[in-house]
Order: C-alpha cells, then structure tokens, then sequence
C-alpha cells in the first residue's frame, strides 16, 4: 500500500482545511485507514479513523465534532476535513494503512503497517 497525503498548510484561528491521502497498491486489503499528528518531541497522536469497508469512523476526543474523516466511493482517497481549528491542531498529519488492526487498536499507530508522508498543518493565532 502507497499513501499520499496532501492539503496542509497555514490557516488562521477558527479556518478550516481540508486533508487528502491518495492510496495505491492493495488499498482492499486495508481494514482500517487512519489519520496521525506529530508535533516536534511528541510522539504520533492517533486523530480519526476509518473502516474501509463499512466507513464507521472513530475520532480522539479534542477533535470530535471538529474532524471528520472519509473515503471516496472508490476507495482510494482517504480524507480529512479540519473545521474550527486550534493552535494546538498544529502538527504534521500522516495518513496510515492498517490490514489487521481491530476496534480496539485502531487508536494505537502501532497497529498501522503503512504509514505515508506527512503534511504541515499550521494554525496561527
């Protein structure tokens, strides 16, 4: 599996943007797809997952009714979209790939065997 994620960039307080990952490769293997955040001596923070298949979704707690994750039709292109962002929202967002994960892990970034390129998110005050 090949993941791209793009859309990033700087927004104001209160913006919004919206993320995109292009997957390539054996995306119907995928059980879950996932987005990440890391800022600079943190660890990877889990963000919002999906089921590829039956598209429930799971989100971390700060971004619940801010976030909200989804898939095209043709399951190849993951997205994010980022409503009412924060400062604290600034990280560089990865999009992942998991082909085994189950519900109770889809939290862990451990459970993701592909991981793609990351995207600056950047929300200034």
């Amino acid at each position: 599996v090949q993941l791209q994620a793009f859309g990033g960039g700087l927004v104001q307080v209160g913006g919004f943007l919206r993320l995109s990952c292009a997957a390539s490769g054996r995306t119907y293997s995928s059980r879950y797809m996932g987005w990440f955040r890391q800022t600079p001596g943190r660890e990877r923070e889990f963000v919002a997952a999906i089921r590829w298949s039956g598209g429930h979704t799971y989100y971390e707690d700060s971004v619940k009714g801010r976030f909200t994750i989804s898939r095209d039709n043709a399951k190849t292109t993951l997205y994010l979209q980022m409503n009412n962002l924060k400062p604290e929202d600034t990280a560089v967002y990865y999009c992942a790939s998991a082909l085994y994960a189950i519900v109770r892990t889809v939290s862990s970034s451990g459970a993701y065997e592909y991981f793609g390129q990351g995207t600056q998110v950047t929300v200034s005050s």
